[in-house]
């Protein structure tokens, strides 16, 4: 059925190794081959006629019948009107923006096949916009449902179709799985599937396609995480292919560096390392995950592996995506190495040109043996003599690019990254299954619990007397602004009014101020305030979310709590509690409460447990907050649903193991067929 109001004129369908026009990019469409997997949005039934008098209001029918009359009315407003009949009834045609050729069309004694839904109108029961065409009396129905494709400005859906249904014809769309694993996994065959989606009959259960549990469906979900797995694992292997440093045994400044430590190693932190150390005495490159909670002890188990590379001869560098959260890493990382004649340079984009370059320097002639900094570190005039290890913090705020440029620095350096953001089983099956995954679960003694408070925003006269009171007895507060990403102007201005509101009710304390867009030696004046007390409390935009360490706050105050996803308020409220005082956390919020805000605010209320709040953020907002930047070398799943289809994952899996040992010329294939193009995603 042709898409109204201007019919698509037709186009030759390409051949199937002739490239796309450039408007399907806007697709991910690039050649024929593409199409096959370019899958309905949903379909629409033009395979039975309706009775004008049958079609009954709100539900979507197709009607055929003969013009009787068409006019441009002006009532109700400026319409093309066609009323058309069928021996049952009759039934008008309501386009309210229409093109001169549409009349002509919809000329009297022409019979029309139109669809749409029926309504009640000004002159009685009407489609509006219905798509239409003209036909004979006799023309046949359709055998098939037809296809709605996601579509872009420029493609029509009746082109889309015709090329779909050349390529279908084109296509090698033999099949990549052998019969063994179809058998395994009750899998219909690839060719049948595609054609089913693309052109399923009308006894299809709709419910069925809706729902993508169709064994047709449940086939191109399985083939997609099959792609996905096998990909990883592909990478993974030409990674162990690779030569790296080894760096194995005990060495003399990791045992003096454990030595120094005035706390002990929890039984977690000891088991990470233990699987670090054996990582790096490898000869092939560590590509190593090192994920707990907020707190949980990260950076000493990341400066162990540090120490094992400098005590082989080698140099570390430690990344991190903000200034704040670097510099906090070099001061730590000083007070730590410097007692063991271990130079560390700081390297940031905020340095002085003369400081940059003598930082430099030392890095490239092998004085300094650790560096500490942000994405500064991995630009083009930093050279390390000999680097060994890269240790990238909150990995998933960095793109491929960056990550695979700061490993280059050194040929094959091992590679640990961190992230306080626990990584949802799911994906560490699916995104992550090419990292080898070290959990600290279990945070060090002596941290307080935080207790989580929610109040509407009109107590904020009380909260601000909490403060008062708080701040009277020694500790020290946080004052986090509202996230508004449309504007980072606007957060700015939210930020300063914020705290010339809190400095005029509060005059006996002294407040501070840290946003984004400070100059970092401001920035950083701000926080050694904090740190060292001279500010009481601190407003912040959520710059502090990630690495910030001032034992003596105990009190978070998070505005517009409504706003932010579960993690980033899980990282917020895990600057506080890090002392011996009873530390809470209140969040402000707003109301009316949306659904989904008030299912985050309730998790975030229950529990403190970071692996449990990471799978409700999953659940609430998709995989996109874990991945970050990672999707720039990650294709996001376009079918298969990680929380709906576990099962498949599991299997897709072990699916791709037998491949590789039993069938590797098909697990190429099945990667090509997926991945055509885009093999190399998962690079860093």
């Amino acid at each position: 059925m042709a898409d109204t109001p201007k019919p698509a004129r037709c186009k030759t369908a390409p051949a199937a190794d002739s490239a796309l026009p450039a408007a399907y990019a806007k697709l991910g469409l690039f050649t024929p081959a593409d199409l096959i997997l370019h899958l309905p949005l949903r379909y629409e039934d033009e395979t039975r006629l309706t009775a004008i008098a049958d079609a009954l209001p709100g539900r979507a029918v197709q009607v055929q019948g003969e013009v009787m009359q068409c006019d441009v009315s002006y009532k109700p407003r400026r319409a093309l009107v066609a009323k058309i009949a069928d021996n049952s009834g009759e039934l008008n045609l309501r386009f309210l923006n229409f093109y001169g050729s549409q009349a002509k069309q919809l000329a009297v004694g022409n019979t029309i096949r139109a669809l749409g839904e029926v309504r009640g109108g000004f002159w009685g029961m009407e489609m509006v916009h219905p798509r239409y065409r003209v036909v004979t009396a006799e023309a046949p129905l359709p055998d098939s449902l037809t296809p709605i494709y996601p579509s872009a400005a420029g493609i029509a859906q009746n082109l889309l179709r015709k090329q779909i249904s050349a390529a279908l014809t084109q296509a090698d769309l033999s099949d990549t799985l052998p019969a063994p694993l179809l058998q395994r996994y009750r899998l219909p065959d690839f060719a049948h599937s595609v054609h089913t989606l693309h052109h399923p009959t009308p006894d299809v259960p709709a419910s069925q396609l809706e729902s993508r549990t169709h064994p047709a469906w449940r086939r191109i979900k399985f083939d997609e995480l099959l792609a996905q797995q096998l990909s990883l694992r592909l990478a993974r292997n030409a990674r162990r292919s690779q030569d790296a440093p080894a760096m194995p045994g005990q060495v003399e400044l990791t045992q003096h560096l454990l030595a120094a430590l005035p706390f002990s190693l929890t039984a977690a932190q000891q088991r990470c390392w233990a699987e670090i150390h054996t990582d790096l005495a490898q000869r092939h490159p560590m590509q190593r995950l090192l994920q707990g909670d907020v707190g949980s002890g990260k950076t000493v188990v990341a400066a162990l592996a540090a120490a094992q590379a400098i005590g082989h001869g080698y140099q570390a560098a430690f990344m991190a995506p903000t200034e704040i959260l670097a510099e906090q890493h070099f001061h730590k990382l000083r007070h730590w190495f410097a007692p063991l004649g271990i130079e560390v340079v700081w390297l940031a984009g905020s340095l002085s040109k003369k400081d940059k370059l003598a930082a430099c320097a030392k890095l490239a002639s092998g004085a300094a043996w650790l560096a500490a900094g942000t994405h500064a570190l991995f630009q083009e005039q930093v050279e390390f003599a000999r680097l060994g290890l890269a240790i990238i913090d909150e990995q998933h705020r960095f793109g491929v690019a960056q990550r695979l440029a700061l490993r280059q620095k050194g040929g094959q350096p091992h590679q640990l990254m961190m992230s306080a953001t626990p990584i949802p089983r799911t994906l560490s099956m699916s995104y992550y299954a090419d990292l080898d995954v070290s959990v600290i679960d279990a945070l060090p003694p002596g941290r307080t619990p935080i207790v989580t408070k929610l109040l509407a925003d009109s107590r904020r006269d009380q909260v601000i007397e909490l403060l008062r009171e708080r701040c009277r007895d020694g500790t020290q507060a946080y004052w986090v602004c509202p996230l508004i990403e449309e504007s980072e102007k606007v957060q700015l201005q939210t930020a300063l009014d914020t705290h010339a509101a809190l400095t005029a009710a509060l005059p006996e304390l002294s407040v501070g101020l840290v946003h984004g867009r400070m100059h970092a030696r401001d920035k950083a004046a701000a926080m050694s305030a904090f740190q060292h007390n001279q500010v009481q409390l601190l407003v912040a935009t959520t710059v502090i979310e990630v690495g910030v360490d001032v034992p003596n706050a105990s009190l978070m105050v998070i505005e517009h709590a409504e706003r932010m996803g579960l993690s980033q308020l899980h990282q917020l409220r895990g600057r506080v509690g890090r002392g011996s005082a009873h530390s809470a956390c209140i969040l402000l919020y707003q109301t009316p409460l949306s659904e989904t805000a008030r299912a985050r605010l309730k998790v975030i209320f229950e529990s403190s447990d970071g692996f449990h709040i990471a799978r409700e953020d999953l659940k609430l907002r998709g995989p996109g907050e874990f991945l970050g930047a990672r999707q720039s070398g990650a294709p996001m799943l376009r079918f298969a649903d990680l929380e709906v289809d576990i099962d498949l994952l599991e299997d897709a899996r072990e699916a791709a193991d037998w491949l590789l040992i039993h069938a590797p010329e098909n697990a190429r294939r099945h990667v090509l067929r997926w991945l055509a193009g885009r093999q190399e995603y998962i690079k860093a």
